[in-house]
């Protein structure tokens, strides 16, 4: 247990009157939430996708199949690279939940594999709503999950992730991920998973909404993936004040970004709304990104930029109606975050969001954060891109001041 050390702002009586805030802060956290915190803890899917045993025990062909969990996203697309386009599709015939959540593997191969996925797991819950020894609640979620699954197949969509465990976790591509030159990738924080992350309401606080207003501001050249590849909290209870779960999810994301990297996309540019930030912040010294963009965050478990150990150029945008702003930002006993990427003292190159309203604003259609992310967006790998243009960072600097800074290099 420790208090993360505030290293560049104020006096010494008022970094003590923020620890004393912090302490008064977490006995009301840990005594507000006793009576649910059991019943609002979520349990992290981590592990090998569903599927396997049987993967690991095929030896069709008299080889062994690359380990879901042991082999590196590279060996994954070596051992692709090796099979004719029969032998890679009869594999995503005979072990779809597989290949279709294998890092490293082609994308094309991966979008097949999961509609098999889908189309099996949509006929299994076909039968248990008709089942008569479940429930009437048994039977009303598997019409839920039916129709859920038959809008994820609807035909133009490009699932490259489907795990029905839990929750459910998903990822999703919006362009042409093959051919495109620039490639992000969006990180959401809670309360999202397979039902929620294209929700309709409130659509540019979902990865889905976000992921389809950065390809649209960002052009054709660029592929978006939005990305619930790991166990969000659920509301903004104990789960979302501890790194616990960004801990779980953390490795799943550094391995779907290797993955991509692997089988010859451009390094992303990761994109990491509200505690989304959490897990890019564990995950940045394995994370392949041209750049980290953070926004509603509220801490990276890092004091710092350096601290981050990454080569990837950081950003942080914070609008000044986010509610975000009033969450103290420690790390005190296991609970909060630490510093606010936001603040200058924390080196992050600062991002304009004036115009961005509340919360889930950053990627609303107008907005100077998404001309910005658009910006990084275009540019995420060789090239710098130039917001100096775009208005007040709106927490009182200007975003004149972001200069062109070679990767790697701190602000």
């Amino acid at each position: 247990m420790r208090l993360r050390s505030w290293k560049a702002r104020g006096s010494w009586k008022t970094r003590s009157k923020r620890t004393l805030i912090a302490a008064a802060l977490t006995t009301t956290i840990v005594a507000g939430t006793t009576g649910w915190a059991v019943g609002n803890e979520q349990q992290p899917i981590t592990g090998p996708p569903p599927g396997t045993q049987a993967w690991r025990a095929d030896h069709t062909w008299g080889v062994r199949l690359p380990d879901p969990v042991a082999a590196s996203p590279a060996r994954v697309t070596a051992f692709f690279h090796s099979l004719s386009e029969v032998q890679q599709h009869r594999l995503a015939a005979r072990h779809p939940s597989v290949v279709g959540n294998l890092d490293g593997a082609p994308s094309a191969l991966r979008f097949e594999a999961n509609s098999r996925y889908l189309k099996a797991e949509s006929a299994r819950e076909q039968n248990r709503e008709s089942d008569p020894s479940l429930t009437p609640q048994d039977h009303e979620r598997s019409r839920a999950l039916v129709s859920r699954y038959e809008e994820l197949l609807r035909p133009g969509r490009q699932i490259l992730a489907f795990d029905p465990r839990g929750r459910g976790q998903v990822a999703e591509v919006y362009g042409d991920l093959a051919r495109a030159r620039h490639v992000s990738v969006v990180v959401p924080g809670s309360d999202m998973d397979l039902s929620t992350f294209d929700r309709s309401n409130d659509e540019y606080g979902t990865p889905a909404g976000m992921a389809r207003s950065l390809r649209a501001a960002a052009g054709d050249d660029t592929a978006v993936v939005a990305w619930v590849g790991y166990t969000t909290p659920v509301g903004l209870g104990p789960d979302a004040a501890t790194g616990r779960l960004a801990q779980a999810g953390a490795p799943r994301l550094a391995r779907f970004a290797q993955g991509l990297t692997a089988t010859g996309t451009p390094r992303p540019a990761v994109f990491c709304h509200s505690y989304g930030s959490v897990v890019c912040g564990l995950a940045a010294p394995q994370l392949p990104a041209s750049d980290l963009v953070v926004l509603g965050s509220p801490g990276m478990r890092a004091d710092s930029v350096a601290e981050l150990r990454t080569s990837a150029r950081v950003w942080a945008a914070k609008d000044d109606s986010d509610w975000i702003g009033d969450v103290p930002n420690v790390e005190l006993f296991g609970l909060g975050h630490g510093e606010d990427p936001a603040d200058p003292g924390f080196g992050a190159r600062r991002v304009p969001a004036e115009r961005a309203k509340g919360h889930t604003g950053y990627f609303a259609p107008g907005t100077d954060s998404l001309q910005a992310f658009a910006a990084i967006a275009e540019t995420a790998a060789p090239g710098t891109p130039d917001i100096g243009n775009l208005g007040n960072n709106g927490t009182g600097g200007s975003a004149s001041s972001v200069e062109a800074r070679p990767i790697g290099e701190r602000p």
